[in-house]
């Protein structure tokens, strides 16, 4: 079984997060290609059947630009914090119309002792939350299988840092998923540790949690009239 990740590319990222600027980073950055950037992108390679397998809609795009994986420079445009690097790496496993229109993406996350993989909608649009909501509220049973059963639930959370104090307006305070419907983000997401993360298991783990995240992130494709 191959292994992707190693001990060299959480030295890089916490040698990152102590020393974010362009000097170091461009001092090291023939590390941050050999031991962060390849082996990510040879893992969404390596990950292209395995999601075919959870849905023809969705890509694990290996391209260093415009594929999955997220720019390592951060936009300090408009930030308070103004370093210019993330002291992680990520990739979106997105929809094939995530493009066009917003889409429940695929999420993966290399950060040492922040590893994790999740799926959903995160900070969606106004419209988007709305239409969500109204199918949930119209489609409980399903919602309930696919986010509330309880091996999904032993192994994902849903993301609860971001809700409302009071049902929002035009939903009933008496529903059966009323918190649900206060969320502003619906993210199910596994904490995964770095010795998973470096070691020669991880595309079988993450074969297991996409496997498992199908149901979910089906169920926010139909909010949305998007195909699974």
């Amino acid at each position: 079984m191959s292994t992707y990740f190693s001990d060299a590319s959480f030295r890089f990222l916490r040698g990152l997060a102590r020393n974010n600027d362009r000097e170091w980073f461009h001092a090291h950055k023939g590390d941050y290609d050999a031991h962060v950037k390849e082996p990510f992108q040879h893992l969404l390679t390596d990950l292209q059947p395995v999601l075919r397998q959870v849905s023809e809609h969705y890509r694990s795009e290996p391209k260093g630009v415009g594929g999955s994986m997220f720019r390592i420079q951060r936009d300090t445009r408009f930030a308070n914090d103004k370093t210019p690097y993330k002291s992680w790496q990520g990739a979106r496993l997105f929809h094939e119309r995530g493009r066009q229109v917003e889409a429940p993406s695929f999420y993966l996350h290399v950060q040492p002792g922040n590893c994790f993989i999740g799926a959903g909608l995160w900070h969606p649009q106004p419209e988007t939350l709305r239409r969500v909501r109204h199918f949930i509220l119209d489609n409980p049973g399903s919602w309930k299988a696919a986010a509330h059963e309880s091996k999904f639930r032993r192994r994902f959370d849903l993301d609860d840092s971001e809700t409302l104090t009071r049902m929002p307006r035009g939903f009933p305070d008496d529903f059966e998923f009323a918190d649900d419907l206060k969320r502003k983000n619906f993210v199910a997401l596994r904490a995964i540790d770095d010795a998973t993360m470096t070691g020669p298991r991880l595309l079988k783990s993450l074969e297991t949690d996409l496997t498992g995240l199908g149901p979910f992130t089906d169920y926010l494709c139909a909010a949305l009239d998007l195909e699974f």
